[in-house]
């Protein structure tokens, strides 16, 4: 027999997704919704992530923090602060040290500190390892000031499967480049995708990186996530 929590989950459901807000900014629309007891990204019509599951998430940081060698308290360059579940899943663990998240799109970092979200990231957000960059990531990764032992990359479906075309830019010759560049020697560049791209592997090894491999990430449904992995010389 139903539970009264079953009928509510089921009504809530079946009324379709709810817009909680709606945002235009210098990338375009971006909208925060809430379908059943899920909450949704969406970027210029495009799903981007939801609060279902975040194993990939979470996968992308402990594949980047297994890579590393074994130095102390290394410090991570998140891409995309997305639902939060990378930056949860970094500042529970011990390990890391410095945590930068850097996030273009201002809606996202409200709905963290501020909005629905924060139920998700609030502890991670008062970590003081944490720092939240308000900027485009390219932007970030060409400046020299920056350094760090790992990146983390997320901010769209992947290389081959953009969501604004103006996101292409970090997977070129150039963009690749630029995160080799901000990572120490010995460092590891992990780029979330939704399916894995032999294009990328080969502009990987071409700009220099070292041990160029991608991980599966098995999903309820469909075809395999994948992270790609990479890794400075030293």
């Amino acid at each position: 027999m139903p539970t009264p929590y079953d009928i509510e989950k089921n009504s809530r459901e079946s009324a379709g997704p709810v817009v909680l807000d709606r945002r235009d900014g210098p990338y375009g629309e971006v909208v925060l919704r809430r379908h059943g007891d899920l909450l949704q990204i969406i970027a210029n019509g495009c799903f981007l992530m939801d609060t279902s599951d975040g194993r990939s998430e979470r996968l992308l940081v402990d594949a980047a923090l297994t890579t590393l060698d074994d130095r102390a308290e290394p410090s991570l360059l998140l891409g995309g602060l997305g639902v939060g579940f990378s930056l949860a899943h970094a500042t529970a663990n011990p390990r890391w040290g410095r945590v930068t998240v850097v996030e273009r799109e201002a809606a996202v970092i409200d709905w963290h500190r501020e909005g629905p979200l924060s139920a998700l990231s609030a502890d991670a957000l008062a970590d003081p390892r944490t720092a939240i960059a308000h900027t485009d990531l390219l932007t970030h990764l060409r400046d020299p000031a920056h350094r760090y032992d790992a990146l983390c990359l997320d901010i769209d479906n992947g290389p081959d499967w953009t969501v604004t075309d103006d996101n292409g830019g970090l997977y070129t010759p150039e963009g690749i480049a630029a995160c080799r560049a901000r990572l120490t020697p010995g460092g590891v560049l992990a780029v979330w995708s939704a399916q894995p791209s032999s294009l990328f592997e080969r502009t990987l090894r071409n700009a220099g990186f070292q041990g160029v491999r991608t991980e599966e990430i098995a999903v309820a449904r469909g075809v395999p996530d994948v992270v790609h992995l990479a890794v400075r010389p030293g």
